[in-house]
């Protein structure tokens, strides 16, 4: 997660124009008043810094790119810009993905797990979507393990 931060200003929040720098606290694991839906806030199950993971997928090949982390903020930005935004944990400011790079992941579409404490984001990737320019952040890091069979 080499990508530089830009700050990516959303119309009419201001939120989203004090938070720019801001680290998510834990007071925002609870559900507050904001830029998501209500339904969305409320369901949501944020960690203790108030980030929730999220999974990144290539929409029509259902390849796993990659694992973010998102606050309200970054997931508000990433349902309503049509690009991907993520809280940088070791940075503690946003980035949006391919800013730097140019290999830009554009939102198809955003669901929430079962249990609210993770998020699938089908994205069209361009180009690689690791920091380290393979296709994936799981190229090439194939674990040993004993596989198991149904039956």
């Amino acid at each position: 997660m080499s990508e530089q931060p830009t700050p990516v200003p959303t119309a009419g929040s201001a939120v989203s124009q004090t938070m720019e720098s801001v680290p998510p606290s834990s007071a925002e694991s609870a559900p507050a008043a904001g830029p998501l839906p209500q339904e969305v806030a409320a369901a949501l199950k944020r960690d203790g810094a108030g980030l929730v993971a999220a999974v990144v997928q290539q929409y029509d090949t259902n390849e796993v790119l990659m694992l973010g982390w998102m606050d309200d903020e970054a997931l508000h930005r990433t349902m309503t810009s049509g690009r991907v935004t993520f809280y940088s944990r070791s940075r503690q400011e946003y980035w949006r993905k391919g800013d730097t790079s140019g290999h830009v992941q554009w939102v198809k579409s955003v669901a929430m797990d079962c249990d609210g404490d993770a998020l699938l984001v089908r994205v069209d990737q361009v180009g690689a979507a690791c920091h380290t320019g393979t296709r994936t952040c799981f190229d090439g890091r194939t674990l040993d393990v004993v596989a198991g069979q149904a039956g």
